[in-house]
């Protein structure tokens, strides 16, 4: 605690007297300085105890103390000491009364104590509080570092609560709750996501005080990691602004948080070098291979149904899919392999799980914004985000998963949307296909000819190749969709047959002209 007033008082070689504001002795003093002016204010920073002998002061003018007070409490200072038998043999009653009225605690120094005596014992403490601060910052990073080493995260911030007798949390990327200490805390940091969001959009390191939720106490924020991008948070919440040991202990946490939750880029290299290496052992069918080159790295992921997911992008909207595709993964308790390409990016990720989960509600987020422009949909089309996910796959279909992704990855593009995966494909009708372009470019090119012959009047052909094809060829069935005689959609066939210069018979070319018609049909 640093040095008070009351601890003045009570310091048995100073004999000092207090002869107003006694119920305000408990304020911290921050220095002892000595002024006769008749206006010291301008050289007051606030905290002093102002020791005078009246020298320049009419202290006997009731009018005159008030003003000399009430300046002086503005000003900021905590105490006035008055010294006895230099030029008043005892304090003037006008000052006694100021001093009570303005609340300002008085004390009288006996002719024996020199002003250096009293600044001498306020600097004595002031040393002594910050060695006992610096002492107690030195333990908290012991035993933080203690903490960090065999209990991780979660040991710095029961650490970090009880140092600062408070609670602590810790935050992912994504802004989501990892870790709180003490565990009521939890209720507490989640109400302060918005916060963390804040913080995450400045350049770390970054920091920033706000009032806890529903006022119930002081919170600091504070980014971690070393990057433009921070890659978690620390909120500390207490009752009141913290002290010197206190500081000591959130500067160490910030700094093993950082080292625990930030790893090294070497590291990541490594770690991304291992997963591509795991990705082209599957895609070669050795899963067995795989399982041996990832060890422990990917848990169970490699023996339980997963996905494949294939995204491409640009960098910054790729970084922000692994951020939540991880985030996530790691909230739950998730492996997850993620494998970068260059503009593309191949994720492995349980099925059914958190990361995959992730993917999808980042792709919708994607989709949402890219409808409204000022929001961030009016990035160029090359660096928008397009993402295919396989249907729930094995090891030994990692090959065909990754096929499945990429053609739902395909269809992605082509049909404008942001996530497609291969079972929407694979439940739903190829007819919805037919809509690109390319196709409805080849079925015009195919049917031209007919439509061309049809348009001089000397005949239906069009009309009458869909209604054969739709009753698989019976010609009677067909001619009397037609209204015409049997005959008569003979001829017309082998018309068809002539113009395009295809047969019929062959089921390939029946199943083209088909398809050819249901696209330029617009069914």
């Amino acid at each position: 605690m640093p040095p008070t007033l009351a601890s003045l008082v009570h310091h048995s070689a100073l004999k000092l007297t207090v002869r107003a504001g006694e119920d305000r002795l408990d304020v911290p003093v921050r220095w002892a300085h000595v002024s006769e002016l008749a206006d010291p204010v301008p050289y007051m920073e606030g905290g002093e105890l102002l020791l005078i002998t009246a020298l320049k002061l009419d202290a006997g003018d009731p009018e005159a103390m008030r003003r000399y007070v009430k300046r002086l409490v503005g000003a900021g200072v905590v105490g006035l000491g008055f010294a006895v038998g230099v030029n008043y043999e005892e304090i003037p009653g006008a000052l006694v009364e100021a001093a009570e009225q303005e609340g300002l605690p008085l004390l009288e120094v006996p002719r024996r104590t020199p002003f250096l005596a009293i600044s001498k014992a306020v600097s004595a403490a002031i040393a002594a509080d910050q060695y006992r601060a610096v002492t107690a910052g030195f333990a908290a990073q012991r035993e933080l570092t203690r903490q960090a080493l065999n209990a991780g995260p979660e040991g710095v911030l029961s650490a970090l609560a009880a140092q600062v007798d408070g609670w602590a949390a810790l935050y992912d990327a994504s802004g989501a709750v990892v870790a709180t200490a003490p565990e009521w805390a939890g209720r507490r940091a989640a109400r302060l996501t918005a916060e963390v969001e804040r913080l995450r959009e400045r350049p770390a390191p970054a920091s920033s005080v706000v009032g806890g939720p529903d006022n119930e106490d002081r919170v600091e924020l504070h980014s971690l990691g070393t990057g433009r991008r921070p890659r978690a948070a620390l909120a500390v919440g207490t009752a009141a602004a913290l002290g010197t040991a206190e500081r000591y202990a959130v500067h160490s946490a910030i700094a093993l948080l950082t080292l625990t939750t930030e790893r090294s880029r070497s590291l990541r290299a490594a770690e991304q070098r291992v997963g591509a290496a795991v990705l082209r052992m599957l895609l070669a069918g050795q899963p067995d291979h795989a399982r041996g080159v990832a060890g422990d790295l990917y848990g169970g992921l490699l023996d339980a149904p997963f996905r494949m997911i294939v995204a491409d992008a640009g960098a910054e909207l790729l970084a922000g899919l692994t951020e939540a595709v991880e985030s996530a993964a790691a909230r739950a308790g998730e492996a997850v392999l993620v494998v970068p390409e260059g503009e593309r990016l191949v994720v492995l990720a349980a099925d059914a799980g958190a990361a995959v989960g992730a993917c999808a509600e980042y792709a919708a987020a994607r989709e949402a914004a890219r409808a409204v422009p000022e929001q961030g949909g009016a990035s160029e089309e090359d660096d928008d985000l397009v993402v295919g996910m396989s249907a729930p796959a094995g090891p030994i279909a990692a090959a065909a998963a990754y096929k499945q992704a990429e053609q739902a990855l395909s269809v992605a593009r082509r049909r404008g949307r942001v996530l497609v995966e291969h079972e929407q494909l694979a439940s739903g009708s190829v007819l919805p296909l037919l809509a690109d372009d390319a196709v409805k470019a080849f079925a015009d090119g195919l049917l031209r000819a007919l439509h061309e012959h049809d348009a001089t009047g000397r005949g239906d052909l069009v009309a009458s190749l869909r209604a054969w094809l739709s009753r698989h060829g019976q010609w009677d069935a067909a001619a009397a969709d037609l209204g015409v005689h049997r005959h008569t959609l003979r001829y017309r066939m082998r018309r068809v047959e002539e113009i395009l210069g295809r047969s019929l018979d062959d089921p390939d070319v029946r199943m083209e002209l088909w398809l050819a018609l249901k696209a330029t049909s617009g069914e």
